[in-house]
């Protein structure tokens, strides 16, 4: 009976061992400074260079940083600290957290698991265009110089040749001033009239010459035609394989598995580059972009300009709360993930703090590199500002690159812009792979000893999904996921996740573990702002969010093709397969309980700090970690 007795002692001994070793191999940053440069590395991406500049030209200028910092102050800090303190009070990934905080909302973390997924896909794609640029910059003439390429297509022209053109009374037309005649005939265009061509199936309609064909600069065709060599007009015309863009995604893939290889012991480290280096290049142009001549420009028209009248705009509050809300990154499970492997009585309010106004600020400078930029091309092209502001994709590689062509020493400059475009991606891509490759570790706990293989395998599945984008026509694929990957459904889940932690769970029981357990000292102004916040603010604003993101929800498209109505189906389907999470969670919550439906709105007992759980597992805590307004402990003594 007694050897029986110390068998079974021994087993569970063995057991405690296991489940201890598998929370020391989870892992923990190596100092405080490795999370918060991931954190700031994770928030500050494209959107911050791309986004928010368009967004302030095209809301008002600088009356668009009100909306802009309100929603930061009314639904951005709250979300994220409120995610922080998640994921460090408990040490465990979103799919692990809910299930144990709210198990009839144990949806919720897979649903932010599968955004990050979907995102990831789509997102190393644009790193991928990003290094095409680097290899293409290692040249003395950058490619998109000019019109005298191979791959450049007749409707490809050069401001300075269309002058001489226009001075002997000729069109610029594939490399070559044609008589007016020869113009329109070129152009399927009848003959030319008074500076129009007649339009051959109505006699009576007149076509004016200079809009007969759409003209693309050299930096948009090489983007169009040599980068994404879009070859069809529909998705029927999908393409062939273009294989050195799939080189340039393998590369892309390859960065990020090296850098995660050993977890948050390799990214954690990889980030000090990777954080600041944007810094440095964004502080350099902007040196280099307030001396170009034109630079003036932009800079008025970017905020020296501001049009108040925006403000009475509804759309003007809703492009800057979208803005805030996909500049951060909440829902997307990230922000938890990173959180979980902060120490316990880490001050994550301060970092969330400061975090948010890094990211903000980083924004607004931002602005002031692009617009001098812009202002400078807008006085070499001899157009106004507005005509050479674009969004996306056509900011970073259509503008950017046609304004280096007129730096000196062009190539230097390219190199520069996309390195950092490359890092500014590659914080954010780190972030959400570790969310999905946490999750993957947190479930299965057998793997945690293997996760280089998690890792490489993770990254190879997501490689796999992102060949599509690298079709001839994979730039639609590309703007199918960008438009319903993480639109309407983050901002589903964000609502979901508010209900979950501040109405089912309690904003006393977690307030109380911000204060009492890890000992965060919150001033009495701060803690009336995050009540007010997290109870009421926070949940009005993310509806107004949602319905305002439903009134002006435009369908996929790109370029001036709309999607047919089977793509926006598909891509309705990928925006479902989040959301659908929720209900599925509370399908299954309800099937496995066994108990009372009421303990499925009751935390279990294992939603406590990884150290408490060594603590029960060795029989020194014996009651739950929340209990209505009970103490959060009780140890024996």
């Amino acid at each position: 009976m007694d050897k029986k007795t110390n068998s079974c002692s021994s087993e569970e001994e063995k057991v405690m061992m296991k489940q201890d070793k598998d929370e020391e191999e989870r892992g923990m940053w190596g100092n405080q400074c490795e999370f918060f440069l991931s954190c700031l590395g994770y928030a500050v991406g494209f959107g911050n260079v791309w986004r928010f500049p368009y967004l302030a030209y095209k809301n008002g200028g600088a009356a668009f940083l009100i909306p802009y910092f309100t929603m930061l102050l009314c639904a951005g800090l709250p979300l994220f600290f409120m995610e922080l303190v998640l994921g460090q009070y408990t040490s465990l990934g979103p799919n692990i957290i809910f299930p144990k905080m709210t198990p009839i909302l144990t949806g919720i973390g897979w649903g932010m698991i599968i955004v990050s997924a979907l995102v990831t896909i789509y997102y190393n794609v644009i790193l991928a265009w990003a290094l095409f640029y680097i290899f293409a910059s290692f040249t003395s003439e950058l490619p998109w110089t000019g019109c005298h390429n191979d791959f450049n297509t007749p409707e490809c022209y050069l401001l300075q040749e269309n002058k001489v053109c226009k001075n002997m009374t000729m069109f610029y037309y594939n490399q070559s001033c044609l008589e007016p005649e020869a113009y329109c005939g070129l152009v399927n265009l009848a003959s030319f009239n008074d500076s129009h061509c007649f339009d051959p199936n109505d006699n009576d309609s007149l076509v004016v010459a200079d809009g007969a064909v759409r003209r693309l600069t050299p930096s948009e065709d090489y983007y169009r035609n040599r980068v994404l060599r879009v070859t069809g007009k529909t998705w029927k015309d999908m393409g062939g394989m273009q294989w050195e863009l799939v080189g340039c995604l393998a590369v892309a893939w390859l960065l990020v598995f090296a850098c995660m290889v050993k977890g948050i012991k390799s990214s954690g480290k990889v980030v000090y580059f990777t954080a600041l280096f944007p810094y440095v290049v964004l502080i350099i142009l902007f040196v280099r972009g307030i001396t170009l001549e034109g630079a003036s420009l932009g800079i008025d028209y970017y905020l020296l300009k501001p049009d108040l009248s925006r403000l009475a705009d509804s759309e003007v509050w809703s492009d800057a709360a979208i803005q805030i809300f996909f500049s951060f990154g909440l829902s997307f499970g990230g922000l938890i993930t990173l959180a979980s492997y902060n120490k316990y009585e880490n001050n994550c309010m301060r970092d969330a703090i400061v975090i948010s106004l890094a990211n903000c600020s980083t924004s607004v400078f931002a602005g002031f590199v692009i617009f001098s930029i812009l202002g400078f091309l807008a006085h070499e092209l001899g157009v106004e500002v507005e005509d050479v502001v674009s969004s996306g994709s056509g900011l970073a590689f259509v503008v950017y690159p046609a304004a280096v062509t007129r730096m000196p020493v062009a190539p230097l400059w390219s190199l520069l812009f996309f390195a950092m475009l490359i890092t500014l991606g590659l914080d954010s891509q780190f972030t959400t792979v570790e969310t999905v490759t946490t999750a993957i570790l947190d479930q299965f706990h057998s793997l945690r000893s293997r996760r280089p293989l998690v890792v490489g395998v993770t990254c190879l599945l997501l490689f796999f999904m992102g060949l599509t984008m690298c079709l001839e026509g994979g730039v639609y694929m590309f703007e199918l996921f960008f438009f319903y990957s993480s639109g309407l459904s983050v901002i589903i889940l964000s609502i979901t996740e508010i209900v979950a932690v501040q109405y089912i769970y309690g904003f006393r029981n977690f307030f109380r573990h911000i204060t009492e357990d890890m000992g965060i000292t919150v001033p009495r102004p701060l803690y009336a702002y995050w009540l007010l916040t997290w109870c009421a603010v926070t949940p009005l604003v993310l509806l107004a969010i949602l319905v305002f993101s439903v009134i002006y929800f435009v369908p996929a498209y790109w370029d001036d093709y709309v999607f047919p109505l089977e793509i926006q189906v598909l891509g309705w389907l990928i925006l479902f397969s989040t959301v659908i999470m929720v209900p599925l969670g509370m399908i299954y919550a309800l099937m496995t309980n066994s108990g009372c439906r009421k303990d499925l709105l009751v935390p279990t007992p294992d939603f406590c700090p990884a150290h408490v759980r060594q603590e029960r597992r060795r029989g020194q805590v014996n009651s739950a970690c929340v209990n209505n307004d009970a103490p959060v402990v009780t140890l024996h003594l």
